[in-house]
């Protein structure tokens, strides 16, 4: 049975999961001595596994390892891959600036180490998705190399027929925050040029370690926050710092015209339940104007 569309708009023709900067250490290490990482990893991709989608991909946009240790990316492996294979969607892992290339080949995809950039192309079912390497070894802030560019300019030279994402981890937005403009990433220009006309819709990003949104080159960007501490900006922008609270992820919903990125807060609490599948069957089973009467109209006063 077809669904039934409740809206103007039909369902979505694909979904990603877009996670970030899970900042894993080896032997299950607290980040700085306070923040258990793993421990926000596996949280995370439990509440991607209760909301019941079954995503085109999960997309992990960088800093998956704090230190680039080959024992922290085995054990990212452990707790992605299982639950990316029961939900049917590949992972797209991309590097950040706490990864290290040869350390992440190796232990995530199983070929040898090396320092080029770690790159790749998905098409998932129509849409296409490319995952960019903006790190610098030996340096956090970021940047995208002649070399990466062109390679880039030469995939977007075809459109794909749903269009095509973009996943790096530093974004090319400002931030409010002083530190992370020293750890941006450089010469954006050069990236707009390559983008220009083409037909891509949107670009994942982390870094930031908060949710934030954007356009670049008049394309929407949309950070995904943490999965292991985030900035609490209720503080002045000079003096902002970590918290243990706020992880959370994004679901992201491709539409025919849009791209929708849905915050997703990694908490568990306690949840009315007057909305359930049963409710739904019940409005779908009304007419439109049924369904507008039922649920749309307010009671008299």
């Amino acid at each position: 049975m077809q669904p039934v569309t409740f809206g103007q708009h039909a369902p979505a023709v694909r979904t990603l999961v877009h996670l970030s900067d899970t900042h894993l250490l080896a032997g299950d290490v607290h980040l700085g001595g306070r923040y258990d990482s793993t421990g926000g990893a596996a949280a995370a991709l439990a509440a991607v596994e209760r909301t019941g989608i079954r995503p085109d991909a999960i997309v992990i946009t960088g800093d998956l390892t704090d230190l680039g240790e080959p024992a922290a990316y085995r054990r990212l492996r452990e707790l992605v891959e299982p639950v990316a294979e029961r939900l049917g969607a590949p992972v797209v892992w991309v590097a950040g600036n706490h990864d290290e290339r040869p350390a992440m080949r190796e232990g995530l995809f199983d070929v040898a180490g090396t320092e080029e950039p770690i790159t790749g192309v998905w098409d998932l079912g129509g849409l296409r998705l490319i995952a960019l390497d903006s790190t610098v070894p030996g340096w956090h802030h970021g940047e995208l190399g002649a070399d990466q560019l062109d390679w880039l300019r030469g995939v977007l030279a075809e459109p794909a027929p749903l269009g095509t994402v973009l996943a790096l981890h530093h974004p090319p937005l400002p931030s409010h925050i002083p530190f992370f403009d020293i750890l941006e990433l450089r010469r954006q220009h050069e990236l707009a040029d390559v983008i220009a006309g083409t037909d891509v819709r949107g670009i994942l990003a982390g870094h930031l370690h908060y949710s934030t949104s954007g356009t670049f080159a008049g394309i929407p960007v949309n950070v995904a926050s943490a999965t292991c501490y985030t900035m609490n900006l209720q503080r002045p922008a000079t003096s902002v710092n970590g918290m243990d609270a706020g992880q959370s992820f994004h679901l992201v919903h491709v539409y025919p015209d849009t791209i929708t990125h849905a915050v997703v807060p990694v908490v568990e609490a306690d949840t009315a339940e007057y909305f359930t599948p049963e409710w739904n069957a019940r409005m779908a089973a009304l007419t439109a104007e049924e369904r507008l009467e039922a649920f749309s109209r307010k009671p008299a006063r």
